[in-house]
C-alpha cells in the first residue's frame, strides 16, 4: 500500500516518522476516519472540514490548504487503486524535543492511510438486516467533559476510549458506552449512539459531550426524508435499557445493531425495522454520492 506521507508518497515499509514526534510521545494530534464506496468517497467535504476544525481547535497548523489536502486524500486512494476503502488521515504536532511544549515542534507530521478492509471488526458477523448486533456495557470511566478536552475534537490522544475498550472485553462485550458526569448518555468508544422508542428515533445532543459524527449526521438527515420522528434529547440508562431498538453509527461501521445493554436485551436482540429501514436508506445513499475518485 501506498501512505501519503509529508508531501510524497511512500510505501508501507518506507513510512515513517521520528520518535521524537509530538503525537507518539504524547498524542498531540487530530485524525479523521472516511469510507469510499463504489469509486466515490462519501462526505469527504464534511470530513475535511473537520479535520481542519479539530486542528484549528488545538492550535495546529496543517500544511496544506483545505482543497490540497482534499484533492492528497483523492491521490492516495488513486494511487492504491481501490475503489471501495477506510481512509484514515493523521496529523500531529511533527518533532520536536523531549518535553510538551507544542512551540517546540516546527513542522507538524501530516500523514494518510487507506485500508482496503473496511469492515469494523465488530461487524464481521452482521450479514443480514435482522442479523444479531453487540453487547454492551457503561464503562466505569466518564466521558471527558467539554472543560477537558471537548469530545468535538476527534483527537489521537484516545487512552480513555481504549481503557473503556479493554474493560467491555473482560467483561465479554464487544462495546462500552460513555456516560458524562451528569449520568447522562453520550456515546461508545468511537461510535454515536441512537434509540428507537414507540417508533420515534432519539440521539443525545452534541452539548452532553460527544463527537459530531458525520454518519450521525447524515442518519438525522436520512431519518427526517424517510419520515421518521427523529429528535435530540438527553437519554438516561433507562432510556436505553427500555428502547425497542439500538444502533451504534460511525463511518467505519456504518449502522450496527446494539442487542443488549449491561445484560438487558434490546428489543428481540437483532437489527429492528426501523433500524433497517435507515440502514437501507444510508447504503443507497453512500453507493450513490461522494466525491468521485477517478
Amino acid at each position: 500500500m501506498y501512505i501519503y506521507l509529508n508531501g510524497n508518497f511512500v510505501t508501507e515499509e518506507d513510512a515513517r516518522i521520528s520518535v521524537f514526534d509530538h503525537g507518539f510521545l504524547y498524542g498531540d494530534g487530530v485524525f479523521e476516519g472516511i469510507r469510499a464506496y463504489n469509486g466515490r468517497i462519501f462526505a469527504l467535504d464534511e470530513h475535511v472540514d473537520r479535520f481542519y476544525e479539530s486542528a484549528k481547535s488545538i492550535m495546529l497548523e496543517l500544511p496544506l490548504a483545505p482543497s490540497d489536502f482534499r484533492e492528497a486524500i483523492l491521490e492516495t486512494v488513486r494511487r492504491n487503486k481501490l475503489r471501495d476503502a477506510y481512509i484514515r488521515p493523521v496529523a500531529s504536532r511533527g518533532k520536536g524535543p523531549l518535553g510538551l511544549d507544542p512551540t517546540k515542534c516546527p513542522k507538524p507530521t501530516l500523514v494518510i492511510i487507506v485500508d482496503p478492509e473496511v469492515r469494523h471488526p465488530e461487524n464481521l458477523d452482521q450479514t443480514a438486516m435482522g442479523a444479531k448486533g453487540i453487547n454492551v456495557i457503561t464503562t466505569t470511566f466518564r466521558r471527558n467533559g467539554h472543560d477537558i478536552l471537548s469530545p468535538r475534537i476527534k483527537s489521537t490522544n484516545y487512552l480513555n476510549n481504549i481503557l473503556a475498550k479493554l474493560q467491555a472485553h473482560a467483561a465479554g462485550a464487544q462495546e462500552a458506552l460513555f456516560l458524562n458526569a451528569q449520568g447522562l448518555v453520550c456515546e461508545l468508544t468511537a461510535d454515536n449512539l441512537f434509540i428507537v422508542k414507540n417508533s420515534r428515533v432519539i440521539t443525545p445532543p452534541l452539548w452532553v459531550g460527544l463527537l459530531d459524527g458525520i454518519t450521525r449526521r447524515a442518519i438525522i438527515r436520512l431519518a427526517r426524508e424517510q419520515n421518521l420522528e427523529i429528535t435530540e434529547e438527553p437519554l438516561t440508562l433507562h432510556d436505553l435499557y427500555t428502547s425497542d431498538e439500538c444502533f451504534a453509527t460511525a463511518s467505519r461501521i456504518e449502522i450496527l445493531a446494539v442487542s443488549s445493554i449491561d445484560g438487558r436485551r434490546i428489543g428481540d436482540g437483532t437489527m429492528g425495522p426501523v433500524t433497517s429501514q435507515i440502514k437501507r436508506a444510508f447504503m443507497e445513499i453512500v453507493n450513490r454520492e461522494g466525491a468521485p475518485i477517478y
